[in-house]
């Protein structure tokens, strides 16, 4: 019975990374068409500095995953990342960020919320670390839409308050 629970878990393994969503697996110098017949239409295009864009894909709400797909002026790919990581979101600096510049690195949050003791929204994003299981990063804008903080978090599943 060990031997055959062992398997179904290590199928399950590889099948984790066979998902698509694990990594783009789109090479530098790829083409602004390509890119869609490889992974679709992305959620939001957005213009960059240098007269490319970013194609931005993301599984939030309820995925782990965001990938940003920059494109040069010509329409290909400089780089491709996958952004829900605590790297990526170490970048955010509270007091200089905006509203407009997490959304332009992370794409659209899993959920936007309010609490008694801030004034402003909060983003939650979804993203998973190896090791430690699901978790959340909260992004706390004032109403000006300046970044003031922002923190990872533990998303926990079938806790005290799941089984009511």
């Amino acid at each position: 019975m060990r031997v055959a629970a062992a398997l179904v878990f290590c199928m399950a393994s590889l099948v984790g990374c066979a998902n698509p969503w694990n990594t783009m697996n789109i090479p530098a110098g790829t083409s602004r068409q390509d890119v869609i017949a490889h992974a679709g239409q992305p959620i939001r295009v957005l213009p960059l500095a240098n007269g490319g864009e970013r194609m931005q894909y993301t599984l939030q709400p309820t995925g782990r995953y965001a990938f940003m797909v920059d494109l040069d002026a010509t329409g290909h790919v400089m780089q491709v990342r996958q952004v829900m990581t605590p790297a990526e979101f170490n970048r955010i600096v509270p007091d200089q960020w905006t509203r407009v510049d997490v959304e332009a690195e992370f794409g659209p949050p899993a959920l936007v919320d309010h609490v008694a003791s801030f004034q402003g929204d909060i983003y939650t994003y979804r993203w998973y670390e190896p090791g430690q299981g699901p978790m959340f990063w909260y992004v706390y804008f004032d109403p000006q839409g300046i970044v003031r903080r922002a923190h990872p978090g533990i998303e926990h599943f079938n806790g005290p308050a799941d089984r009511r």
